[in-house]
């Protein structure tokens, strides 16, 4: 391969269409959008969901049962192995020292959680709202103080 045989074989990219220039352009006048109508006025914006005159599937479809979704307190939930990593001996973990720590604490209604996944190897004091079983068995097995709020 010598670099006088080398080819381009990059496209080169597509040039923008340009409309309303003039009858020439063969985009003229209407401006390829058609005469009348929403869709050839500025500002147009076709509304998901519509199906123009047919009923909308989002209304074909059933609205049953009830969630209770909307009325759930969310939870920050924190497993061993990051307080171990963010926390040393003799702190204490709970909702102030966490939000120093970045964690985005302001947004949970409901406190937070700890879990069990991962190992804790630090001496630290837990004020927590909730914890899992998994968690307690690990905390009391290490002798680790820990405090339900």
């Amino acid at each position: 391969m010598k670099l006088s045989q080398l080819k381009d074989t990059h496209r080169k990219p597509k040039r923008r269409k340009r409309v309303g220039r003039g009858p020439g352009s063969k985009m003229g006048k209407t401006s390829c959008r058609g005469h009348k109508g929403d869709k050839s006025r500025s500002g147009y914006k076709r509304r998901g969901g519509k199906e123009g005159g047919q009923l909308p599937l989002f209304q074909k479809l059933p609205h049953r049962g009830f969630s209770n979704k909307q009325f759930a307190t969310p939870i920050f939930s924190i497993n061993l192995d990051r307080i171990d990593a963010y926390f040393e001996d003799g702190e204490v973990v709970n909702k102030e020292t966490l939000m120093e720590k970045g964690f985005p604490m302001r947004r949970m209604k409901g406190g937070f959680k700890v879990l069990g996944n991962g190992e804790l190897t630090k001496k630290v004091v837990i004020e927590a709202n909730k914890y899992s079983k998994n968690a307690i068995v690990k905390l009391e097995k290490q002798g680790i103080e820990f405090k339900r709020i």
